[in-house]
């Protein structure tokens, strides 16, 4: 995965926005104004913070060696990812689904409604 492919399956989701909110080198995506994935512009390979439940975290830090704690995040929550290629484009689109679906879950019923009902 490249920042390219990164980038288009983000905005592929419902509600999405990008920005550049912490500076020129960190792409930022949210839903309802929320953010669940973060992406450094300038490393190399790739790499990028998902929102991940807690248990589940600790879990893919120990099955996947690309799986980090999230770097400056709550490592409870967070998890850096190292796009390395040890793992699959198809399991790292799932990592950011599940980051995605986290944060639309804790969005109030009525904006996850509203953008779950978006074209």
């Amino acid at each position: 995965m490249n920042i390219e492919s990164l980038r288009n399956y983000c905005l592929t989701k419902k509600g999405v926005e990008e920005g550049l909110p912490f500076g020129p080198d960190t792409l930022v995506f949210k839903v309802g104004g929320k953010l669940f994935l973060l992406a450094a512009l300038d490393a190399v390979p790739l790499q990028f913070n998902v929102k991940c439940e807690p248990e589940n975290a600790v879990l893919l830090r120990e099955q996947y060696s690309c799986v980090l704690p999230g770097y400056h995040m709550n490592k409870r929550h967070w998890n850096t990812i190292i796009c390395d290629g040890t793992a699959s484009e198809k399991l790292l689109q799932q990592w950011i689904d599940d980051s995605y679906k986290l944060v639309l879950d804790s969005l109030p019923k009525n904006l996850k409604q509203q953008i779950i009902l978006e074209k």
